[in-house]
């Protein structure tokens, strides 16, 4: 069924390179990779998922053509509980002449595959690309644009961050020392307490990082604009009800974010019967997710599928031009568990 799907299949090594994980996924994602390395000490990570190895030889292939993958077999990955090795199934639909075509056939795909183990699943939608649109609109210096959406998705540390700057004070932006000066600076405290200029971060480094914070510490964001994103981090709930509640939120803050509520509305269609809820803090915490992101769940709570649009890996990884792509992953061992209960 998931080649039938898919296309051609796909059979990336069971040894990969471990940097790209860390460089994309983090530090959370990095302590959970069975590592090893090689007689140089380069490292080396037991396959943790299929998505990136399948995206990187696509790149290595010369890319821009449509390609459409599917796979089955283990992945790699330390938990809590449950074995590091497991089966994963899925879809990855690459550079599709219509992104939003290629993304119902995700959805669809992950709603056969349920409906084969008899699961009429709830679907938890997360809307990525309408999020940036409103961040993207909201009244605040730029330097705290990227912050604020590097969090997204992950609450406690969005949390953290709002709370940080809603106490800070407003403040009037004080004359920076000139970079070579500060850059000397440093080297000579560094000389004079005998700490190494090579080992570790350098003077440049040491500088650029203090002008960095000092540029940031006096970009005030405004209390309302920390309200809104307050607000709409908030909504959750039935999808249709969620992005009516947004739609106001927008209104009141004249926002103009009905493009992207419309394309989630589209997508509500190719879900079927399915139970549906939006959560406008949901995000995989992954930044290259772009427009609509997923999970389905079983009764139990346990996710069974999750994926999404996640446009922005390809040009992290090298594609010269931007290219739409969207899949999912089945939890295999999860499916079979939830028909056994």
């Amino acid at each position: 069924m998931v080649e039938a799907q898919g296309g051609c299949r796909a059979t990336p090594p069971l040894l990969l390179a471990a940097d790209p994980y860390f460089d994309l996924a983090g530090e959370e994602f990095g302590r959970r990779l069975l590592l090893t390395s090689d007689v140089t000490g380069a490292e080396y990570c037991l396959r943790p998922d299929f998505t990136l190895p399948i995206v990187t030889d696509y790149i290595a292939q010369g890319a821009g053509e449509p390609a459409a993958f599917s796979y089955l077999g283990p992945i790699f990955r330390q938990r809590e509980t449950g074995p590091a090795e497991f089966d994963q199934a899925g879809i990855e639909l690459l550079a599709q002449p219509d992104g939003d075509i290629a993304l119902d056939q995700v959805l669809t795909f992950a709603r056969a595959a349920l409906s084969i183990y008899g699961i009429v699943p709830q679907v938890h939608l997360g809307g990525v690309g309408l999020f940036e649109a409103l961040l993207a609109q909201a009244d605040m210096p730029d330097a705290w644009r990227s912050r604020i959406r590097h969090r997204f998705g992950h609450p406690e540390a969005m949390d953290r961050l709002l709370s940080r700057l809603e106490r800070a004070p407003e403040t009037t932006r004080s004359e920076q020392p000139a970079r070579d000066d500060l850059v000397e600076d440093v080297t000579a405290r560094m000389v004079s307490a005998g700490l190494s200029l090579s080992d570790g971060r350098s003077p440049a480094e040491i500088a650029d990082r203090f002008l960095e914070q000092q540029a940031l510490d006096a970009a005030h964001v405004p209390a309302a604009t920390l309200a809104l994103l307050r607000d709409y981090l908030s909504i959750r709930g039935d999808a249709l009800s969620a992005l009516r509640q947004i739609e106001a939120l927008g209104e009141r803050h004249c926002l103009f974010l009905g493009a992207p509520i419309r394309t989630i509305r589209r997508h509500l269609e190719s879900l079927g019967e399915a139970r549906i809820s939006f959560d406008a803090s949901f995000s995989p915490r992954l930044d290259y997710y772009t427009g609509i992101v997923f999970e389905m769940r079983g009764q139990g709570g346990a996710i069974l599928a999750s994926g999404g649009q996640y446009d922005r890996l390809l040009e992290r990884l090298g594609a010269k031009a931007p290219i739409a792509a969207s899949g999912c992953a089945l939890w295999v061992d999860r499916l079979q568990a939830e028909t056994d209960q």
